[in-house]
């Protein structure tokens, strides 16, 4: 198997792991009354099952994220980029008085 493909299901199972612990969290500390509304319900398994697949998505996607970036090689030096293009350059702004007209404060 490719490596960046196990890496990418090593990231969905840790991004999984995260949201029913996360969730697991959420109902035992009844945060805004979710964990009454999810245990109090007759589809409450349902809503559980949809918290913990929704936030997976999420985790797995900010897991895997993190997991690309942190890969990067900084061994080159900066190579110039945009930095090189924006050089200041003096403007010369001539202002002409208006005949008759008043300045307001």
């Amino acid at each position: 198997m490719p490596k960046l493909i196990r890496l990418y299901i090593q990231s969905v199972a840790i991004g999984f792991g995260l949201s029913a612990g996360f969730a697991a969290l959420m109902v035992g500390f009844d945060v805004m009354g979710i964990g009454h509304l999810i245990l109090g319900s007759s589809s409450g398994l349902v809503a559980l099952a949809m918290l913990i697949v929704f936030n997976g998505v999420v985790f797995s996607g900010v897991q895997f994220g993190l997991r690309i970036m942190l890969m990067a090689e900084d061994d080159a030096p900066p190579r110039g980029g945009l930095r090189q293009h924006l050089m200041p350059l003096p403007v010369r702004a001539e202002t002409h008085a208006r005949s008759g007209a008043t300045r307001r404060r």
